[in-house]
């Protein structure tokens, strides 16, 4: 693993790479108030042995990057999306297939929307459309909402209580297929905490917004899209992969059975395969 720090306009980007630049590359997006750690460092490996070089890197309000005082963000969810960008310049790449999670997918759709030729490819992975919301789709279960009412009384300089709230969330996202794994995601927790100078910067992500302008504009997009989703997400329902495949046209859908909102490792490989098929395969602006 090689870190990099890619600078604009007073933003710093820390960014991380894996494999050789060569290699197709493939930047990796995660969601809302996660660095760049929630990409662990052996599923990243494991896609760069694939002939992948794959890149992550930390929002603004998260880890390394750029951040600002807790409810002062100066950017709109767009500007957010911008930062792909400017990753993608800072590597030298004209071009770059995205890999996004949950908010990680929707900025990935600003970005082909917004800059078609710089994207080789999408894959959305419990993500959301890029669109009004939709009274027919199924919130998010009302036990996150329960779960994270906690959140105003938690002592967020205590590095353990933010670890352990960190870790009942991620289990309430889980699904039934696979066992939850507490100890990774408490190693993962501990990492993103020792990484964030202070953690209540990430909570800016949850005040953003801007990007109306692309709403419901996805049959736009030309960039191949691989869409995966879990059966039993409860923050964003298996309805919305089946709504992204509907607007978006030719995308494929590859579903979990029994996955939850998460990146489990024992999904690791369908997903890695799935992903090394799709970003073998296309070609930038979804050029035939």
């Amino acid at each position: 693993m090689e870190a990099k720090v890619v600078t604009d306009n007073n933003i710093s980007l820390y960014t991380e790479s894996f494999g050789n630049p060569a290699h197709e590359p493939i930047i990796l997006i995660m969601g809302a108030m996660s660095s760049a750690v929630w990409w662990p460092d052996d599923f990243c490996a494991r896609l760069a042995a694939m002939n992948c070089y794959v890149i992550r890197y930390d929002h603004r309000d998260t880890g390394k990057s750029t951040s600002y005082e807790p409810g002062e963000a100066p950017y709109s969810v767009e500007e957010l999306a911008d930062d792909v960008v400017r990753v993608i310049d800072g590597y030298g790449l004209e071009a770059a297939h995205l890999v996004g999670m949950s908010l990680g997918g929707f900025l990935s759709q600003l970005v082909a929307l917004k800059y078609p030729q710089r994207v080789k490819s999408l894959t959305l992975i419990a993500s959301e459309r890029l669109a009004e919301t939709d009274p027919e789709i199924p919130p998010i279960s009302p036990a996150l909402i329960e779960y994270h009412q906690q959140a105003a009384t938690l002592d967020w300089s205590d590095r353990d209580a933010v670890v352990e709230y960190q870790v009942g969330a991620w289990r309430i996202n889980s699904g039934t297929a696979h066992a939850f794994d507490a100890e990774r995601i408490r190693q993962i927790a501990q990492a993103n905490f020792d990484r964030t100078p202070n953690i209540l910067t990430t909570f800016n992500h949850t005040t953003l917004g801007g990007g109306e302008e692309w709403l419901g504009r996805l049959n736009e997009i030309t960039a191949s899209t691989l869409i995966i989703h879990g059966t039993e997400d409860p923050v964003l329902p298996y309805a919305h992969g089946l709504a992204l495949k509907a607007a978006i046209a030719n995308s494929e859908l590859l579903t979990l059975q029994g996955t939850g909102h998460e990146l489990h490792s024992e999904d690791w490989q369908v997903i890695l395969q799935a992903v090394k098929r799709q970003t073998s395969e296309s070609k930038p602006g979804g050029a035939p």
